[in-house]
């Protein structure tokens, strides 16, 4: 089997999140500058063989867009244009960033590790893949 990777797209930086090949746990995988996101994916998908993109979409509470859906939609198109071949679904990712911010406080992680963005970002795009193989993959 192929890996399902995750995407918590941001201007600025994106965080990446992957399943084991027998798509049974969701793990962080890293965070990467937005505009080196393509590259990496690519050397990614050399490297390992990926089944399906999951990125989240970014939705108000009243399911309205927000400043950020026009962004995550034209990199959607993007994605599609390199990796024709691989399908990519979205998933609603209301509230993974506050769920990640939660989860690194649960943990016990230390204040100056939770203010680090790019982890928030990891394990947000690991929270929208959770969700995902919940919904699609019991």
């Amino acid at each position: 089997m192929a890996r399902i990777l995750a995407i918590d797209y941001g201007g600025k930086r994106t965080g990446l999140a992957v399943t084991d090949p027998l798509q049974i746990i969701a793990t962080g995988l890293t965070t990467v500058a937005t505009k080196d996101l393509i590259a990496f994916l690519k050397d990614y998908c050399t490297k390992e063989q990926v089944e399906r993109f999951i990125i989240g979409e970014p939705r108000n509470w009243d399911d309205s867009e927000t400043h950020a859906t026009p962004l995550v939609e034209a990199f959607i198109k993007e994605l599609a244009r390199h990796f024709p071949a691989i399908p990519i679904e979205k998933v609603d990712e209301r509230y993974t960033s506050k769920m990640a911010k939660q989860s690194m406080l649960e943990s016990g992680m230390k204040k100056k590790d939770r203010r680090k963005k790019e982890l928030v970002d990891e394990i947000a795009a690991t929270i929208i893949l959770q969700e995902y193989m919940g919904r699609f993959n019991p």
